[in-house]
């Protein structure tokens, strides 16, 4: 921590809002954008992948770009303190870029799968944006176009569906990765011709096996948790591939304890920095959880008399928008606040209307409008939680470590939504009611829907405590909170 205080902080270039200022935001967030589409926009044409590449392996369709997210995070973050986060961000850009054009040609699911793992490089986009405006912006105005460009993207979340689905519908599966591979070429130019470099780096090597042990480890244990409920939890595959991924994760453990370079330096973090991804880590996987639960729930008709449902599926639509809307109003928030009082605050209270918006739900589940309240609620908890929980991070860490965080944040982001997904769904599975919905399939009751629901309002609780204590840490105000010009 004190090593940390006596850092220099990097040269920013701006330090107020400006025209140069609101064209970098727009340029980050496109690059935003793709990490969005090239994660959602195929599960829009999933029964024609399916259909084309005659497999029946729709988890593996599904969870590739994602896994391989997870994978290609810790080499990128280090080489980004390394060589330039914009630097990186353009070679993220291109290989997503390259890999939507592998799917676009891909003769066999197995080519196809290649460039999904090309396409996951952009997950890497938005801890690369938020540590690039750490370093080309003053603290103050840096969080809060952090709140801006990790929330904005968001949008294209409602009104995506509205404009990919005609495309689909004339052009085919093929025009979701026409349109990703055009987005990646678009935002990699324009970063290039707009964005400056980060002027702060770091010397010395990456560790290309530790990254390798970690990635793939990472990689392994997110497909069990993805996968295993498709595949049976206990199958040989399944059990082969947990053991391999948790060798890997203890192989780099060992190795991040010997080299002088690691990848990531688990000597060096803090306490600060565990409270925050503790925090992060539950509050995602609640708001995530909830996210799916809303949509299952919107299926179920209230007439069934399960003490449950929100229709036939009509409001979907408006379930699933309204949320993304409260991820764009949360985050940008939580930035304005963060660059007058520090982000320890804006997360706690991103926790609390989590809190709120989830406990509520226990009313929502049979109630429409309710629904669609909570769902802001939960909405605008994630935005300030994932905009307040890189700008802590990164304020904690030193600048020439702060694309390596970064990364460290996206990865517990995307676990936490994974586990606690799986947790969700496993619940549901265990309290079904087998064939009550008119096509015969099945449903669970009253009960496990509300301790579905209380499992999420337990994690935001939990998530509240390790928040309420870095709100509370003298030290992590002097680190976190912007001094005035």
């Amino acid at each position: 921590m004190e090593d940390t205080l006596e850092k220099p902080a990097p040269v920013a270039q701006e330090h107020r809002w400006s025209k140069r200022l609101v064209l970098w935001a727009a340029v980050l967030t496109l690059a935003n954008v793709l990490a969005d589409v090239v994660i959602g926009s195929p599960m829009m044409v999933l029964p024609q992948l399916l259909d084309h590449f005659d497999t029946d392996q729709a988890a593996w369709l599904n969870a590739s770009a994602m896994l391989a997210g997870a994978i290609w995070s810790p080499l990128l973050a280090k080489s980004s303190d390394i060589f330039g986060k914009r630097r990186i961000l353009i070679a993220t850009l291109a290989l997503a870029c390259a890999g939507a054009l592998v799917c676009l040609a891909a003769p066999n699911v197995w080519i196809f799968l290649v460039g999904r793992f090309l396409q996951g490089a952009a997950f890497a986009a938005v801890f690369l944006t938020v540590a690039l405006v750490r370093q080309i912006c003053s603290t103050r105005v840096a969080m809060a176009v952090v709140g801006l460009v990790t929330s904005g993207s968001s949008v294209v979340g409602i009104i995506e569906p509205f404009l990919m689905q005609p495309v689909i519908d004339v052009f085919g599966y093929r025009s979701v990765f026409i349109v990703a591979a055009l987005l990646a070429a678009a935002a990699a130019l324009c970063v290039r011709s707009f964005l400056p470099e980060s002027p702060v780096r770091t010397s010395g090597r990456i560790d290309v096996r530790g990254a390798l042990l970690l990635g793939g480890g990472l990689g392994a244990v997110l497909a069990y948790a993805s996968l295993g409920s498709d595949l049976g939890w206990l199958s040989g595959g399944m059990i082969a591939l947990l053991l391999a991924g948790a060798a890997a994760l203890a192989g780099w453990v060992f190795l991040a304890l010997r080299v002088d370079e690691p990848i990531i330096d688990i000597r060096a973090l803090g306490g600060p920095i565990l409270l925050t991804l503790l925090a992060l880590v539950l509050a995602a996987g609640s708001f995530r959880s909830m996210l799916q639960l809303t949509g299952i729930i919107a299926q179920v008709p209230a007439d069934l008399g399960l003490g449950y449902g929100l229709g036939d599926g009509e409001a979907v639509a408006v379930l699933l928008a309204t949320p993304n809307l409260g991820i764009v109003i949360g985050g940008m928030c939580a930035g304005w606040l963060a660059g007058r009082f520090g982000p320890a605050l804006p997360l706690l209270g991103g926790i609390a209307v989590g809190v709120l918006g989830t406990l509520a739900m226990l009313a929502g589940v049979s109630a429409l409008p309710v629904a669609i309240a909570c769902g802001a609620l939960l909405g605008i908890a994630a935005g300030a939680i994932g905009a307040s929980g890189y700008n802590l991070a990164t304020g904690i860490e030193a600048p020439e470590r702060q694309g390596t965080i970064a990364g460290v944040v996206s990865v517990v982001l995307a676990l936490g939504s994974v586990v606690f997904n799986i947790a969700g769904g496993e619940v549901l599975k265990a309290t079904q009611i087998p064939g009550t919905l008119a096509d015969g399939a099945p449903v669970s009751t009253a009960a496990g829907v509300h301790l579905y629901v209380a499992m999420a309002g337990i994690l935001f609780v939990l998530a509240a405590i390790p928040a309420l204590m870095l709100a509370r840490n003298p030290a992590v105000a002097v680190l976190t909170r912007p001094r005035r010009p």
